[in-house]
């Protein structure tokens, strides 16, 4: 599986040596202010990874500097920040332990070497087809080796020089652990957990604390816990600075097999390169921009190169640093060069202040760095495309065995797999009431399917007649022999037998190796509803509670055996919608339905008026709304929020007819409408438009603007506005016309709703996208192709339908007028309503 990297934004990279102009001064105050961002965190950082691999301590500082100016000034993507790397820690910790310091220096330069030919051969590109779970594995395996030794360290002791002597002498440290230490670690991993949670603290606290978590973590962690320390007079090991010296720093030629140096070469070229590109492309995503691969990885050779000439440690790009950088504002390479030049300050000008720092507290911040490289949302995507085995063989392979035959036993777990999957095949057999047989072929048929393939040929009745269906994948000669001699066998018998290939252009090879067939083309690989009658063919004066068991009664009978293994599928591995819908509790919105969704696909949250209740608001304060979306962003990290209004809603002429208003003790219903009085004021102020079409009338416009307003009211939700900052998170707006049957999706940049087009299966490409609208759906189950037979929609249909229909297409007595009021606000600011005077009619 090679990592996706068609959907990376496409921008110039015109801004990093553009002429001065009026946004020059702009540009260089945020790269300024990103620059010294960056570098109170690179700073710790660099000591701790240098403390890791037991390189001299100012190898880090080094490699910060160099990699911050070099590959600033070279590299293919502007704003990532690159310099000493978690992930080259145990390679270059078994390094320095093998060959000495200043040979693991030399392998550095020839790694950097190795890294500028393969940039000339412009092959960045192939290093990401690794595959991503092999990616993941290694980082936590790294991560979980890192940890474990730097447990030591904040316990007072020392690693012994591998994972497993680390584990196996872990409980005799923590028997007998040495309290200064433990004060310094304990202290730098309270601050790094509590830091970023300031914000959340209550009233005047909450607010300082958001100020106050401004201050990168590891900066904070480490100066708390060296304040403590002194404060304290604690007894413990510091940081050691030495002075730079080039008969200590400069590289010399390691002495080893050849064999064995150029394997450590490689796997530095390899383990840096990858992490790189994959950073790079990661930044681009975030900062929407599109860089050169190539030039990024010749720009990571170039700063290896000169990082091993003065003694520094290893260097790739980072997504901590490169994150951090984009989320401060950064705006060009300068940024990156900057943040390099004022660690090479603090390497020269505070040694006083650095050898105070104690190495508990380094110890701590690597090993928090180290848990998080295990990520569970790496963990959940690649359990979700079937290979999490090869990434548990690959940290455990990592762990054990280090990370060169930890990511060579992935690789071929991974080709075993893929090895597998290519060999599956499924056969289905299938009796008709009239005695005929159908034999249908799925998957690749070579020699590995015959077994399975000769054993469904042979329980097929003598005489049959016999439908042979393969879906027209490879076909070897084992497997051809076996279907074309046992026709002629049947034949002889005196049964006739057909064989037909029937290979559809919309079928989908699932990841664990299944076809699905019957998917419209495009990204959204779903058959569409059939017609829906529903029960209005029913008599209303029926026991609407039995009604609705003679629905469940009919979903058991015909859709359940459909649907079964998907939800089956979905209990096993617990949901993961890629999209939090939040919509109207209205009868008639069905969500699944107008966006072709099925089990899994959408975490849906419906309330009355779709409303997104702003914090604090006066009278109206409600949490389940916030705690729903928190839970999506947070916790279930949907990519996409939906907000989707409709015509005809009650709440919105509910806030129109003024019910949140009327004087006395409100009812529950008039407390929550008070959360739509922002859509009321927009509206006054500017009111949301078609982009094709007039709004029909007020109720309509406000139905609209209602949507425009709860898309800026979770901006509110401090887990919402993260996301979106951080480019990870989608905010969209949607309507949808009953009496049409059309959705509209929010432009934006131009203010308005503009139709979702349809598409004809002839059609590539969903034009609606191109408008701003919403993405589709994830992936979704199979099972929802089982909605409604067409056997069933004909069945039902009945005239009483005809007229519910007419009724919503304007031609009823309760259709809507089809002009727009001409005057919507009236002299003592009440938006007139139009209509019967009647109290409120809710939809919801």
């Amino acid at each position: 599986m090679t990592l996706d990297i068609s959907s990376a934004p496409i921008a110039s990279d015109t801004t990093d040596h553009a002429p001065p102009g009026p946004g020059s001064r702009i540009r260089w105050a945020q790269d300024l202010s990103a620059s010294l961002v960056v570098s109170l965190i690179a700073v710790p950082f660099s000591l701790g990874i240098a403390l890791a691999t037991g390189a001299p301590l100012t190898a880090g500082l080094a490699a910060a500097a160099v990699g911050g100016i070099v590959v600033g000034l070279f590299g293919g993507t502007p704003l990532q920040v690159s310099g000493p790397s978690a992930a080259l820690t145990v390679i270059t910790a078994g390094l320095i332990a093998q060959y000495g310091w200043r040979a693991t220096c030399a392998i550095t330069v020839a790694a950097g070497l190795l890294q500028l030919l393969l940039g000339a051969r412009r092959v960045a590109r192939t290093a990401l087809a690794v595959s991503p779970a092999i990616v993941h594995g290694m980082l936590a395996g790294v991560g979980i080796t890192i940890a474990i030794a730097q447990l030591h360290v904040v316990l007072g002791g020392s690693p012994q020089g591998s994972a497993i002597a680390d584990l196996l002498a872990l409980p005799r440290q923590l028997a007998d652990p040495r309290p200064p230490a433990l004060v310094a670690g304990a202290a730098t991993v309270a601050v790094l957990i509590c830091w970023p949670r300031l914000g959340r603290l209550p009233g005047r606290a909450g607010e300082f604390g958001a100020r106050l978590a401004g201050v990168p973590g590891p900066l904070a962690g480490v100066a708390l816990a060296t304040a403590l320390v002194l404060a304290l007079d604690l007894r413990l090991a510091h940081v050691e600075l030495p002075a730079w010296r080039p008969d200590v720093f400069l590289p010399t030629l390691p002495h080893g097999p050849l064999l064995g140096l150029l394997a450590a070469a490689l796997t530095v070229t390899a383990v840096a390169s990858v992490e790189s590109l994959l950073s790079a492309v990661a930044i681009d995503r975030m900062s929407r921009r599109t860089g050169d691969l190539d030039r990024e990885l010749r720009g990571q050779g170039l700063a290896n190169l000169v990082s091993g000439l003065v003694g520094g440690l290893p260097i790739a790009g980072g997504a901590v640093r490169g994150t951090a950088n984009v989320r401060a504002g950064a705006r060009t390479r300068w940024a990156s060069v900057l943040h390099g030049v004022w660690v090479l300050a603090a390497a020269l000008a505070l040694t006083g202040g650095l050898r105070r720092i104690p190495l508990a507290a380094l110890a701590a911040l690597v090993l928090v760095v180290g848990l998080q490289m295990v990520r569970f949302a790496h963990i959940r995507k690649v359990h979700r495309h079937r290979e999490f085995p090869v990434y548990l063989i690959t940290v455990l392979g990592v762990v054990a065995g280090g990370v060169l035959w930890g990511v060579a036993i992935g690789a071929g777990t991974a080709a075993l797999l893929a090895l597998h999957r290519l060999t599956r095949a499924h056969v289905d057999v299938e009796t008709g009431p009239d005695g005929t047989v159908t034999v249908r072929t799925h998957g690749p048929l070579t020699f590995t399917a015959v077994p399975r393939l000769g054993r469904a040929l042979a329980g097929i009745p003598a005489g049959a007649g016999v439908t042979v269906v393969h879906d027209g994948s490879f076909l070897d000669h084992a497997a051809y022999e076996t279907l074309h001699t046992w026709r002629a066998g049947h034949q002889n018998a005196g049964g006739r037998v057909s064989m037909v290939t029937r290979r559809q252009d919309d079928e989908v090879l699932d990841p664990d190796g299944t076809v699905r067939a019957g998917s419209p083309p495009g990204p959204h690989r779903c058959r569409a509803w059939t017609p829906w009658v529903g029960h209005h063919c029913i008599e209303q004066q029926e026991d609407p509670h039995g009604r609705l068991l003679d629905g469940v009664r009919v979903f058991q009978l015909h859709t359940a055996p459909l649907v079964r293994p998907e939800l089956a599928r979905l209990a096993r591995e617990g949901q993961t919608p890629s999209q939090l819908f939040l919509t109207c509790a209205d009868s008639r919105m069905v969500t699944s339905m107008i966006t072709n969704s099925g089990p899994g696909d959408l975490f849906t949250v419906r309330n009355v008026g779709n409303l997104v209740p702003a914090p604090h608001e006066p009278g109206a304060a409600d949490d389940s709304v916030a705690a729903a979306v928190q839970y999506a962003v947070e916790v279930l990290e949907v990519r996409s929020i939906t907000v989707c209004g409709h015509s005809g809603c009650g709440a919105m002429q509910a806030l129109l007819d003024g019910v949140h208003e009327r004087p006395g003790q409100p009812t529950p219903l008039a407390r929550w409408l008070r959360n739509g009085r922002g859509s009321l004021d927009r509206l006054r102020r500017v009111p949301a438009e078609f982009a094709t079409r007039p709004v029909v009338d007020v109720a309509e416009q406000l139905c609209i603007t209602n949507v425009v307003q709860q898309l800026d009211q979770l901006m509110a939700n401090p887990a919402v506005e993260r996301r979106v900052e951080e480019s990870t998170l989608r905010l969209v707006g949607m309507y949808f016309d009953f009496a049409t049957a059309q959705a509209y999706v929010l432009d934006r940049a131009a203010g308005t709703f503009s139709p979702v087009e349809a598409r004809s299966e002839n059609h590539g490409e969903d034009r609606s996208e191109d408008r701003g609208g919403k993405e589709h759906p994830g992936n979704g189950a199979a099972a929802r192709t089982a909605a409604r037979t067409e056997d069933d929609a004909g069945s039902h249909t009945t005239g009483k339908i005809e007229h519910h229909a007419e009724a919503d297409t304007g031609t009823g007595p309760r259709a809507r007028p089809h002009t727009a009021s001409a005057e919507r606000v009236n002299e003592d600011d009440r938006i007139p309503v139009e209509g019967s005077g009647e109290g409120p009619q809710l939809a919801a």
